[in-house]
């Protein structure tokens, strides 16, 4: 029977064999060149049964021992960064979980159930995307409101090669329909929550809206470089870190990575259909979470 090893035991017996660093030298660097060093053994020794076949490659003792050395240099380097080896690992289950699952139905918060209805984004509603001919020769895309009211200015994709970014706000309509939240839709649709001017202020104003936009803004650039989701399930963690850290102060900060990537795609979808037809209407359903395009 083999003996169970806790990481914090581990990262101690580690220490232990740990040489000092030469003067002058910073005690991080060996560990970390170290850890470099062995998880390319790793990988070259994976790429030898690849290339060879089985029965060509490293046998499972000899990965042991390689994957042993990566765990003993990565659990060093954890101590001399002052770093505790279980925290790691349980950070890394809970980010994990917070990628792979989306928040439970009934963890779900509801960002305005105790505003009064015209504050409360619509649980079911209706935009219309139009393009529009100017007088200068642009086309613009006119939102409309399920009344058939204006919402918001008309849209250009404000860049020399037209790349349909004006049909962004199908961006901003996944972010209300996914995830129940949307500073922009908010104020395209007229559902500020201005009974609670902190709140006005803090998440549903400016600041709240210019972070909105550069989220758009930024999953667009990376979103070009990926045939826009076409063909594509899954967003890179950077690019999710990366939101959760523009939106750490906001209310839709409690909600998960997955949520995201769910809000993302959402978007994606709609706006392709949109860019398409060159127009069109989507449907908003926050309570199944679907944003659904309905042709001109």
């Amino acid at each position: 029977m083999g003996v169970c090893v806790h990481l914090a035991r581990y990262q101690q017996a580690a220490l232990k064999t740990l040489q000092p660093a030469a003067d002058g030298t910073d005690p991080a660097l060996i560990p970390l060149l170290g850890l470099v060093g062995e998880t390319a053994s790793v990988a070259a020794a994976y790429k030898k049964r690849l290339r060879d076949g089985d029965g060509a490659g490293p046998s499972k003792q000899q990965l042991r021992e390689e994957l042993g050395d990566v765990l003993w240099y990565t659990a060093t380097l954890a101590h001399l960064l002052g770093l505790d080896l279980e925290d790691i690992a349980a950070a890394s289950l809970e980010k994990t979980k917070d990628r792979s699952r989306a928040t439970p139905d009934d963890e779900r918060p509801h960002f305005d159930t105790d505003y009064p209805p015209h504050e409360q984004l619509p649980r079911r509603t209706t935009v219309t995307f139009t393009p529009t001919p100017r007088a200068d020769g642009r086309t613009v895309i006119v939102l409309t409101r399920e009344d058939g009211t204006p919402a918001g200015d008309p849209l250009t994709s404000a860049s020399h090669i037209e790349d349909g970014y004006r049909f962004h706000d199908a961006f901003h309509l996944a972010h209300a329909a996914v995830l129940g939240w949307s500073p922009v839709s908010r104020f395209l649709l007229g559902r500020k929550r201005r009974s609670r001017p902190g709140i006005d202020e803090a998440e549903d104003g400016g600041r709240a809206i210019a972070i909105e936009e550069g989220i758009s803004a930024l999953v667009f650039a990376y979103a070009s470089r990926h045939h826009y989701f076409e063909d594509v399930s899954r967003v890179d963690q950077e690019l999710l870190t990366t939101i959760d850290h523009m939106t750490a102060h906001l209310e839709v900060s409690v909600l998960r990575a997955a949520d995201w990537e769910k809000a993302i795609m959402t978007g994606y979808a709609a706006w392709r259909q949109l860019r398409k037809h060159g127009g069109g209407r989507l449907e908003l359903d926050l309570d199944t979470q679907r944003l659904v395009f309905l042709e001109p």
